[in-house]
C-alpha cells in the first residue's frame, strides 16, 4: 500500500507548477545561482526566489553561498523518496491491470 506523509505532500506539490520543474530541470544539469535562474522568466527575481523557496523547503533542491550569489543544486536523494511512492502506483496498477487481462482472457 502507498504511504501518504506531508513530506511527500510538500514534494509533489512543489512539483505541481511548472515554472518550479523548469527550475528543477536546469539545475539538474549544472548548478546555477538564482541570478541565473531567474533570467530566462518574465518573472521578478524575487518571485524566482520564492519558486526556489519552495523547492528548497519540499528538499528537491539545496542552496549554499558563493560570495554574494545563492547557488542552487539538486538533491537527488528526495527525488528518489518520490520514485519510490509512484512506483508503489505503478505496481498497484499493473496487477490491477493483469488480473484485468486475465479475467478478459478467460471468456
Amino acid at each position: 500500500m502507498v504511504e501518504y506523509s506531508s513530506t511527500l505532500d510538500t514534494i509533489f506539490h512543489s512539483l505541481s507548477d511548472p515554472t518550479r520543474r523548469d527550475i528543477l530541470k536546469r539545475v539538474s544539469k549544472k548548478e546555477l545561482s538564482i541570478s541565473t535562474l531567474s533570467k530566462p522568466y518574465k518573472l521578478s527575481f524575487a518571485a524566482v526566489a520564492k519558486h526556489v523557496a519552495v523547492l528548497e523547503a519540499a528538499k528537491l533542491i539545496t542552496k549554499r553561498r558563493a560570495g554574494k550569489e545563492q547557488i542552487v543544486s539538486v538533491e537527488p536523494a528526495t527525488f528518489k523518496l518520490a520514485n519510490n511512492c509512484l512506483m508503489q502506483y505503478e505496481k498497484i496498477w499493473n496487477t490491477r491491470f493483469d488480473a484485468l487481462e486475465t479475467l478478459l482472457n478467460s471468456k
